[in-house]
C-alpha cells in the first residue's frame, strides 16, 4: 500500500467513526441489536415482526455499556426485562437496520441512540424501587397486579372504560386495546413465547364498565423462569 492509498483508507476510517463520537460527546450512546424468531403457524406475520423488533430493541439496551455497569450485580430477571423495555422507549434516532424473513424465521436488525443521562436516571429510580414512570396502562385498561398459582400467571386488571363484547352492532369494541400480553423467558432471560388474551368479563352480560375488575389467567409454559405482562398500546 502505497502513502497516498493509506492516507485515503485513513480518512475513510475516521469519517465513519465520526457519528459515533459524536454521539458519545453529546451524551449518547449508540446501541444496537438483532434478533430471530421462529414463528409457529398460528402466528400472524405482523404480530412477529413486530415481537422480532421488540427483542431486538431489548437486546440492544441489555446489550449497552450502561446498562451492563449499572446491573451487574441485580439478579431480578423481571425486574431487568422490564427496565430494558423502559431504556429501549427512551431510544432516540431509531433506525430497523434489517427485517426479513426466510421460512419462519424472521429476523430483525435495529440501531439507535440512547440518552446516557435520561438512561442512568431511569435507571436509578428503577434500582431504587421508586415508581419509574407510571403503571402499566392503555386508554382501556390498567394493569391491578400479578402473581404466579398452580403452574398459570394470574392478571388482575381494571377496565378505565366501557368494554362491550355482546353480538350488537359494534361487536369487538376496543377488542385491539383491551388485550393483555405475557412474554415469557428461560432461566437465561432468553425469549421463550408470548400470550395474548383479551381483557373480558365472563358473566352474564359479558360487558366491563370503567371502574369493573377482572382476572386473567394465563398457563406459564414448564421451562419459564419469568416473564413479562404489557398491554398493548
Amino acid at each position: 500500500m502505497n502513502l497516498r492509498t493509506f492516507s485515503i483508507a485513513l480518512s475513510v476510517a475516521c469519517l465513519a467513526a465520526l457519528p459515533a463520537v459524536a454521539a458519545e460527546m453529546s451524551g449518547r450512546l449508540e446501541i444496537a441489536g438483532d434478533y430471530r424468531y421462529a414463528a409457529h403457524q398460528s402466528d400472524s406475520p405482523a404480530e412477529v415482526q413486530g415481537l422480532a423488533c421488540r427483542e431486538a430493541w431489548r437486546l440492544a439496551v441489555m446489550q449497552s455499556p450502561l446498562y451492563r455497569e449499572y446491573t451487574a450485580d441485580v439478579v431480578d430477571s423481571p425486574m431487568l426485562l422490564d427496565l430494558a423495555d423502559r431504556l429501549a422507549g427512551q431510544v432516540e434516532d431509531r433506525q430497523i437496520v434489517e427485517q426479513s424473513q426466510r421460512g419462519r424465521t424472521v429476523t430483525c436488525r435495529v440501531r439507535g441512540y440512547l440518552p446516557r443521562e435520561t438512561g442512568a436516571r431511569l435507571i436509578r429510580l428503577q434500582l431504587a424501587g421508586s415508581p419509574a414512570e407510571g403503571a402499566e396502562e392503555n386508554r382501556a385498561l390498567r394493569i391491578v397486579g400479578t402473581k404466579e398459582e398452580g403452574g398459570y400467571v394470574l392478571v388482575q386488571f381494571e377496565a378505565l372504560r366501557r368494554l362491550d363484547w355482546l353480538n350488537t352492532a359494534y361487536p369487538g369494541t376496543l377488542r385491539e386495546t383491551a388485550d393483555i400480553m405475557v412474554d415469557f423467558y428461560d432461566k437465561t432471560g432468553t425469549f421463550i413465547r408470548a400470550e395474548r388474551h383479551p381483557a373480558r368479563h365472563y358473566g352474564s352480560d359479558d360487558v366491563l364498565a370503567p371502574g369493573m375488575r377482572g382476572i386473567v389467567k394465563v398457563p406459564k409454559p414448564l421451562t419459564a423462569a419469568s416473564y413479562r405482562v404489557w398491554l398493548v398500546k
